[in-house]
């Protein structure tokens, strides 16, 4: 695993728009495709995911000409979108993807929601019909920028051939500043063909657009003290930390004040997970450590998190004992969920910063915080209720085993990304992340099918010197497998394991603990009318043929004696994409597990095992 503290990508920021100042000489005689080719040039794009279409086809064109923009055609426009958003978590860049109007533009809808959840910053670059067509139900015309204002931070149409600088400049100022998001640039066919001029930098307009970065003095000393009074505090760290490059700040802070921290699953890699401070990942299938340490809390420090539903679990019950301290970059989170004692607008690294030397202050006043008695709780339930699995009793592979090999097998800077699912929560919690940008998942909108296209942006964006796996599940999988024929032929080597345990796992899980064990259309390899275990005969498709015939080697491993020799030599192809299918057995289960709508107070180490937190566990 990477040991650098900064993520991907962090010293090179994102170029923003310059407002006035000197002009370079206009261009003449340039279409606004070529406008709009220039504008992402001048922005630092280099990468741009797509497929063309009818109106967005006069923009291919200039592309042909020696663009310093990298077009990678992919199968499906929601492939580029995920693409997008992979290259943006992998290098902490603005992703960028492309599509046609109609069904290409509504394409890009899933992850288009994905990224606004998850607070990536994508720029989607939409054709539209002809201005004078517009509002005519003229063919493939969708109204992209009405569908889309709920999940973009903003979008825009363009009118005029001349406004297609200024708006590129502003979507990728929009999209990387503040909390990051997609933005969403819809531009008409007739725009892209019209005659204009072209100058950079434009002049940019946002009068109504002023991210506070700056914590408030006074709420971050207020903030401070309440640390250093607490007893039994808890770091609640969400992705923001990650967004706001704020993780050296954080492990600073942290050792500071000897606090425990927890890391939501869009912040796995903020706090290496090796460092004794850490408890793990809270919520429904946090450890149990992590989800009672927030339980039992009297001061929670929530950092660029939201109180997200997943992590609070009912929520009239969670942390019914603690003060919460809120800091944020979006002040519409604080207080949405729950009620801030302070309330801190601001960006992560500027306020970890500032309550460092809060702190710092505060102890060298004489306050400092004694949280021995609090460690010997949390201690106990740590060693009490680790993380583990069972091996199958009949010999087949664990799936949880497959994983956690994976990670310790993978060359040191490897990146993972994951789908939605069982396999999901086994890599969260069987691979140790010890950096920034080396956990990409789907966590706010839950998109499967997220992992193969997203991996492929990593990769395209962090190039040849890293390793890039998608740990996927078989019903994933089916979803975007297509992407890896662009990856065969773009030379982007990513490496797939399908943790293939012939059902939509998560889902059964779920039938399994509260439908009766009735598996209801939850079985992928087979048929109705199948028997439940299918023999490898029968599975439909076969993924390695499947993997073969999209241009990648293809592997397979159903024996535990078998599965190191197998995952190293994935490892050791890097000229072509590889997909391993791991057999794996279907009654795997996720554990620690919070059934959704109950308390965290309820949370079951283990099916029907309800942990016991001993003498002063509610003090």
């Amino acid at each position: 695993m990477p040991m650098t503290e900064q993520a991907p990508g962090s010293h090179h920021p994102q170029p923003r728009p310059r407002s006035g100042g000197p002009q370079s000489a206009p261009v003449e005689h340039v279409t606004g495709a070529q406008s709009l080719i220039r504008s992402l040039e001048e922005v630092g794009a280099d990468t741009v995911f797509g497929i063309p279409g009818g109106t967005i086809l006069p923009a291919y064109d200039p592309m042909m000409d020696s663009s310093k923009v990298r077009h990678v055609l992919v199968r499906h426009e929601q492939g580029a979108g995920h693409a997008a958003t992979g290259y943006a978590q992998a290098t902490g860049k603005v992703g960028v993807c492309m599509a046609t109007s109609g069904p290409g533009a509504t394409n890009l809808v899933t992850p288009i929601g994905d990224a606004h959840m998850d607070s990536v910053p994508i720029v989607a670059i939409t054709g539209q019909v002809a201005s004078k067509a517009i509002g005519t139900d003229a063919f493939q015309e969708a109204d992209i920028c009405g569908i889309t204002m709920p999940i973009t931070k903003h979008n825009f149409l363009v009118t005029k051939a001349e406004d297609i600088p200024r708006t590129i400049a502003e979507a990728f100022h929009i999209a990387s500043t503040g909390r990051p998001g997609p933005v969403l640039v819809d531009i008409p066919k007739d725009v892209l063909q019209a005659r204009t001029t072209f100058s950079w930098p434009p002049q940019t307009d946002l009068p109504g657009y002023h991210p506070v970065t700056k914590p408030h003095a006074k709420q971050i000393r207020e903030a401070a003290r309440l640390i250093t009074q607490a007893e039994r505090p808890v770091l609640y760290v969400g992705g923001g930390v990650i967004k706001a490059r704020a993780t050296a700040e954080l492990k600073v802070l942290a050792e500071l004040t000897g606090a425990p921290v927890t890391t939501t699953l869009m912040a796995l890699g903020s706090f290496p997970d090796s460092h004794h401070l850490h408890l793990g990942m809270p919520g429904m299938h946090g450890t149990v450590a992590a989800v009672t340490a927030l339980q039992k809390a009297d001061l929670i420090v929530a950092l660029g998190a939201r109180f997200d539903d997943r992590v609070t679990g009912k929520l009239d019950s969670f942390a019914p004992y603690a003060k919460i301290v809120h800091a944020d970059i979006d002040p519409a989170e604080i207080g949405k969920n729950r009620v801030a004692d302070v309330p801190i607008v601001g960006d992560a690294r500027e306020v970890i910063a500032d309550l460092v030397v809060a702190v710092q202050a505060e102890q060298d006043a004489g306050r400092a915080g004694d949280y021995s008695g609090w460690w010997e709780d949390l201690n106990r339930w740590r060693e009490t209720y680790p993380l583990g699995y069972d091996q199958p009793a009949d010999g087949s592979l664990s799936p949880q085993q497959v994983i956690q090999r994976i990670g310790q097998l993978a060359p040191e800077g490897t990146i993972f990304a994951a789908g939605v699912g069982q396999h999901q929560m086994w890599a969260a919690h069987f691979i140790d992340y010890e950096a920034p940008a080396t956990w990409l998942n789907s966590g706010g909108a839950g998109t499967m099918g997220y992992a193969v296209p997203a991996a492929m942006g990593a990769k395209a964006g962090a190039g040849e010197g890293r390793t890039v796996w998608a740990i996927d599940g078989d019903g994933c999988f089916q979803m975007t497998n297509q992407e890896l024929v662009t990856c065969a032929l773009n030379n982007i080597p990513i490496k797939v394991a399908i943790i293939n345990n012939g059902a939509l796992g998560m889902v059964r899980q779920w039938q399994t603990l509260f439908y009766n064990q009735r598996y209801s259309n939850t079985v992928l390899h087979s048929g109705p009318d199948a028997p439940a275990q299918a023999s490898m005969g029968t599975r439909v498709p076969d993924f390695v043929k499947l993997s073969e015939a999209m241009g990648c080697v293809g592997l397979r491993c159903e024996d535990p004696a078998d599965l190191d020799a197998v995952i190293e030599k994935a490892n050791a192809i890097n000229d072509r994409p590889v997909v391993v299918d791991f057999i794996v057995h279907e009654d795997a289960m996720v554990w620690p597990m919070v059934a959704a709508g109950t308390s965290n107070d309820e949370i079951l180490a283990a099916r029907d095992t309800r942990p016991d937190f001993g003498d002063g566990a509610d003090d």
